[in-house]
């Protein structure tokens, strides 16, 4: 069997694009006619740039080559252009093709994928969710704690025992800043409805999408910790363990980051340097499947826990949940749950109850709406995700709107 044709599909969530502007969806098929999908998560070029950067990745790594072969696939990529190094666009490339792999390999076996990854450790893997607005909810939830609160309740009501929320400032290009007193008031604000509303029902995790200073971090911590969250996630910019490792002894809430890093290169120093206790990669750009769970077994002598990243579509969903079956240091997988999630992959995979129960099915157990993917195509030319160039406001506050940007869609 040898990988032979390959299909990129961009596709764009309706809005508000919970999951981002668009997802990149790869479809492999073999000369048998076995097909596999995958998802890409890299999005630091534009939409037309990846498409050209996953074929390239595709032709030159992988084609007519064995789908068994992940390790040797991967190593040609890693070392593109005598590198060997992390690149995130190649990586990000990859990791996608590589996820299709697996689909075709359980597809062939008849077997699903966690079953070719050691096996089934979890019966059930625990969910998350960000707060998102609910229908009676208006313009200004990303900074009412009363809102948020409502949400979180809501949540709980559905079985889930984890939310996220990151009520603190703007998503900027300029590096760590100071917060804003703003800021932290408003996420002590967040926290304390929260915590109300949901009583010991259900853990708070607490976002900042790496946007502090050190010292900036450490003062947001400390003034959110009386509430108790389960973790403080990526304090500051990702690329720094050495100074994430002073905000995690600092301020006493574990410390989880990880979606932009990838492959086991970038994972080893933040375990290395107890920068944090909670990993947090996202399959679509991590490195694939075989990948993240070399990363998982270097977290596990690190006694830190896996917490699969998800702001993308249901494909890179069902690969979080087929490694969160099979790895003893599981924490939680993070869920994102719309009618386009479901629709595109036809309800093969849901959440019940708060947990995910891995599929049994061939592959990634996941059915694809092929012809739905195909009638939302993103034809913008934003990235799935955008920093704003303004820096942090100290005098009219900050609100960040949950990767839905509301211009410009």
């Amino acid at each position: 069997m040898k990988l032979q044709d390959l299909d990129i599909i961009i596709t764009a969530p309706p809005a508000p694009g919970w999951g981002g502007r668009y997802w990149i969806l790869v479809k492999l098929t073999t000369d048998t006619g076995i097909t596999g999908w995958g998802e890409c998560y890299a999005a630091s070029v534009g939409p037309a740039a990846m498409r050209a950067v996953i074929e390239d990745v595709f032709s030159r790594h992988m084609q007519d080559e064995n789908p068994e072969n992940i390790e040797l696939m991967f190593r040609r990529a890693y070392s593109a252009g005598f590198t060997q190094r992390p690149d995130l666009t190649v990586i990000g490339a990859f990791s996608g093709l590589e996820i299709a792999c697996w689909d075709i390999l359980g597809k062939a076996r008849e077997r699903p994928v966690w079953g070719l990854l050691g096996g089934r450790m979890n019966d059930r893997v625990r969910a998350y969710t960000y707060l998102y607005p609910l229908p009676h909810h208006d313009g200004s939830f990303w900074t009412s704690a009363d809102q948020a609160a409502q949400s979180a309740a809501d949540c709980v009501a559905r079985g889930y025992t984890a939310v996220k929320v990151d009520p603190a400032g703007p998503y900027t290009m300029r590096g760590g800043h100071m917060p804003a007193m703003s800021d932290i008031s408003q996420s002590v604000a967040f926290c304390a409805a929260i915590r109300d509303a949901v009583g010991d029902r259900a853990d708070i995790l607490f976002g900042t999408h790496g946007q502090f200073t050190t010292a900036g971090a450490i003062r947001l911590g400390r003034a959110i910790a009386p509430y108790d969250p389960l973790w403080f996630e990526e304090p500051i910019p990702p690329d720094n363990p050495d100074q994430m490792a002073q905000v995690a002894r600092a301020v006493g809430i574990p410390v989880a980051t990880g979606e932009r890093l990838c492959t086991k290169a970038e994972f080893a120093p933040v375990l290395r340097q107890g920068a944090a206790s909670i990993l947090q990669p996202a399959l679509g750009r991590a490195g694939g499947l075989w990948e993240t769970k070399k990363i998982a077994a270097m977290a596990e002598v690190y006694n830190a826990q896996m917490a699969p990243h998800l702001y993308a579509g249901p494909v890179e969903w069902a690969a979080n949940i087929h490694l969160a079956a099979s790895i003893p240091n599981l924490l939680m997988a993070e869920t994102i749950e719309t009618p386009f999630h479901d629709a595109l992959i036809k309800g093969s995979l849901q959440v019940e109850n708060g947990f995910v129960t891995p599929p049994e099915a061939p592959g990634l157990g996941i059915e694809v709406d092929e012809a739905l993917a195909r009638a939302h195509p993103y034809t913008g030319i934003g990235l799935h995700l955008e920093m704003q160039d303004a820096p942090c406001d100290y005098v009219n506050g900050n609100a960040f709107e949950g990767g839905a940007p509301s211009e410009g869609w």
